[in-house]
């Protein structure tokens, strides 16, 4: 019994959105992490605010990296 490639097509669309999930979730993680270190102590260095930038930046972009689902393709039967 063999599987076709559309048989696995389900599979990775649900790993490819659980790894895009994963991420966002990180990246806000990680940006309100930074943001409450910068903010706690009172003091705003230019490196606080080039972290927070940089991980908002990489969170723009992982946010632009989100799957797509593939078109369905129909064969026609002859």
């Amino acid at each position: 019994m063999t599987r076709s490639h559309s048989d696995f097509m389900p599979f990775l669309m649900n790993l490819k959105n659980g790894i895009w999930v994963l991420g966002v979730s990180s990246w806000l993680f990680g940006i309100t992490d930074r943001s409450i270190a910068t903010l706690s102590d009172g003091y705003l260095s230019a490196l606080d605010i080039v972290q927070l930038f940089t991980a908002s930046f990489f969170f723009l972009g992982w946010l632009l990296l989100k799957p797509v689902k593939p078109p369905v393709v129909t064969q026609e039967n002859p």
